[in-house]
């Protein structure tokens, strides 16, 4: 985990996860949007960044054990979640971890082209991970989001292909719990207008699956509809956690 701006006794920490395949580049000078006053935490996932040489790790059970034992000295404050794609899927599934275990919860969770989660007998068979690179190449230029001399260099491709087979695997491969209860913090959900892998239905599906559910905001975009609305979502981010905080201290003093 990095802490780009780190904030002596902040009031709050945010953690940002990425997305499959990604790193926390996607978050670049976020926390120069947010309050000073917050410490804003950059999660990475092994196989990239300072964990380059660990290897991927093959399921959302594997991730999640991970960030919950990279997170836990962090809890000692109030703390809020925010995953885009992939990172939505961990960030989801860690707070409900945090629930099952009396551990401290989010005050508020985010989650970014993040769909509400389908049993794996429901999804189509097959999977990203199970592409030819030529094909997985190809579906990636169409989503966007990766640079495109990764796409073009034959070498750099060998490099970082295994990350991407290796997180495709792990979201195409998860198989959430039917039992789960539904998620017990306010939640808000983020998308792009003209997203291929997500769709606005399924994005809209979370308010029947959380009880504090603050609403759905589309943006202009596709899969990575955050890159050219970093300030707008951000605002959004802010005003959300801000009101759930609120929230929570009128009813600990109701």
């Amino acid at each position: 985990m990095s802490v780009p701006r780190p904030v002596p006794g902040a009031s709050l920490r945010l953690f940002l996860f990425h997305h499959a395949g990604g790193s926390p580049l996607l978050y670049r000078d976020w926390e120069t949007e947010f309050s000073p006053d917050w410490e804003i935490c950059l999660l990475s996932a092994p196989g990239r960044g300072r964990l380059r040489g660990s290897p991927p790790l093959g399921t959302v059970e594997e991730l999640v054990s991970f960030f919950h034992e990279e997170l836990r000295p962090w809890l000692d404050r109030p703390f809020a979640f925010f995953g885009h794609s992939m990172g939505g899927i961990i960030a989801q599934e860690l707070t409900q971890l945090l629930a099952r275990r009396g551990e401290p919860a989010p005050v508020w969770l985010g989650l970014s082209a993040c769909p509400v989660p389908a049993p794996a007998a429901d999804r189509p068979p097959g999977g990203r991970h199970l592409l030819t690179d030529t094909e997985l190449r190809g579906w990636l230029r169409q989503v966007g989001g990766t640079p495109v001399e990764l796409l073009d260099d034959q070498a750099m491709w060998r490099h970082f292909a295994p990350v991407f087979r290796s997180d495709f695997q792990l979201v195409d491969t998860w198989d959430p719990d039917p039992q789960a209860p539904p998620l017990a913090v306010p939640l808000t959900v983020f998308g792009g207008e003209s997203d291929m892998v997500v769709t606005r239905h399924r994005l809209a599906a979370w308010a029947e699956r959380a009880p504090l559910f603050r609403g759905l905001y589309l943006y202009g975009g596709g899969h990575f509809y955050l890159r050219d609305h970093r300030r707008s979502l951000t605002r959004r981010i802010t005003a959300a956690t801000v009101a759930a905080r609120r929230a929570t201290r009128t009813a600990d003093h109701g």
